[in-house]
């Protein structure tokens, strides 16, 4: 699986181009083509980061926000639910630690005074 698989998953029902998706991981710095690697905090949080991205992309979008209701949603929904997605990710990806940041016994060191 490579990253632009990977994004998908993490993106499902999202209906971007598989180049504007490359865009997104490009500014992420990641390329669609590369094999994702499970094992890598840094790669998973890329991935994140990328999907972060196109819901704020999605969020930007002023079409979306206009007044319409469905069976059972309405436009204030979707946009509550999707400021909560967001939240979730980026509160994830503050937890995640970097590769670097990992010992080899799962531990990992974090700066917590500074001058």
């Amino acid at each position: 699986m490579n990253n632009l698989e990977r994004l998908k998953m993490e993106i499902s029902d999202i209906s971007y181009t598989d180049e504007q998706l490359s865009v997104f991981l490009l500014e992420n710095g990641l390329t669609g083509i590369t094999d994702y690697n499970p094992q890598s905090n840094t790669n998973k949080k890329n991935i994140l980061k990328t999907a972060l991205s196109i819901l704020e992309a999605i969020a930007n979008n002023p079409q979306l926000m206009k007044s319409y209701k469905t069976e059972d949603i309405t436009v204030t929904e979707f946009s509550e639910n999707l400021q909560s997605r967001i939240d979730q990710l980026e509160r994830k990806i503050r937890m995640l630690p970097d590769d670097e940041n990992v010992y080899q016994d799962g531990s990992s060191f974090v700066y917590i005074f500074s001058e």
